[in-house]
């Protein structure tokens, strides 16, 4: 079936893992194809999470201008437009874009004003997810989480954790997640990925987030699949980037259709467009191939995404009778 033509929501998507070849030639014309695809773009099989995050340096090394956040930004949401993503939330790690000078605050404004640019130009709504990075100290969490709070209001909706979760203990963010809680921020958490069921309860445990980015390998666990249903706690699944990062050794592996059939709540989401070449279109494309999943399936995820959305109620329902309207042709 072809599913470029129908609306999606994505929930799950790195700004700094996104930069397509054109931007990259914009930012940097030495760079070549070959270059490119060397190094902004992962092999279909890394060694580990760790191993596919190093492809991301050359993704931030050329955002630290105001003008080079605002073409990566634009860049993106024209990608999104293209796979016809109606609703997404983009985020980045704004302490990884001051090495040129700028401060983070100023990081934040330069995308947040892009964003304006680019839902204009290009009719996608957009919101933003800052992130702490798990080998961050408490201090620079604690600096991710207020720039939240600062810039409540903008498109900035949300608070994440990202980064090696098998390398790096909770310890120094519990603080920031507190706070976020304290200041009716929503939050998200990457867990399950790098890591097994355990690290998604001791995130749930400690920071209490309403979504999990990834967290596949919650099905190692029926007691946690039943606890992730229970309490509605929403899982951003990236199925070809699980591969890459060797979460499953192939996609006939993959836990995305168990935890659908457990009647967990969940997405399906790129995780990155250029680490993982991937577009929404192909992702749904194979999962349909490798599971059989039908129109009714990613009904049911495009739903479930747009309720735990970060966004207004009111965006909520316009979301909602667009995605309807589509699916039910």
């Amino acid at each position: 079936m072809d599913y470029q033509s129908l609306p999606k929501i994505e929930l799950h998507l790195h700004l700094d893992c996104s930069l397509s070849y054109n931007v990259v030639k914009q930012l940097n014309p030495a760079i070549s194809y070959e270059e490119y695809r060397a190094s902004f773009v992962a092999p279909p099989k890394c060694t580990d999470l760790a191993d596919y995050i190093s492809r991301a340096v050359k993704g931030f090394e050329l955002m630290q201008t105001k003008e080079q956040l605002r073409l990566v930004t634009l860049d993106l949401i024209e990608q999104l437009k293209a796979d016809n993503v109606i609703y997404a939330e983009i985020r980045f790690a704004p302490l990884l874009h001051i090495a040129k000078g700028l401060t983070p605050a100023e990081v934040v404004h330069s995308v947040n004003e892009a964003v304006t640019e680019g839902m204009k130009q290009y009719d996608t709504e957009v919101r933003i997810i800052l992130c702490t990075l798990r080998h961050f100290s408490e201090e620079q969490s604690m600096e991710t989480v207020r720039l939240v709070e600062q810039f409540k209001g903008s498109h900035v909706v949300g608070f994440d954790i990202a980064g090696d979760e098998a390398g790096f203990p909770i310890r120094n963010h519990e603080k920031a997640f507190q706070y976020a809680h304290e200041k009716n921020i929503r939050c998200t958490a990457h867990a399950g990925e790098a890591k097994g069921p355990e690290s998604v309860r001791e995130t749930l445990q400690h920071f209490h987030p309403s979504r999990i980015g990834h967290g596949t390998r919650s099905a190692e666990d029926k007691g946690l699949l039943d606890l992730l249903r229970d309490k509605n706690i929403h899982l951003e699944v990236c199925p070809t980037s699980n591969i890459q990062t060797n979460v499953f050794a192939k996609i006939e592996n993959h836990a995305a259709d168990k935890i659908y059939r457990h009647g967990v709540s969940m997405s399906i989401n790129t995780d990155a467009r250029a680490i993982t070449p991937v577009t929404l279109t192909g992702e749904y494309t194979l999962l349909e191939r490798v599971f059989n999943w039908d129109r009714d399936h990613f009904l049911k995820c495009n739903l479930e995404a747009i309720e735990h959305s970060f966004t207004s109620a009111d965006m909520k329902e316009r979301l909602r009778r667009k995605v309807m309207a589509a699916y039910a042709l």
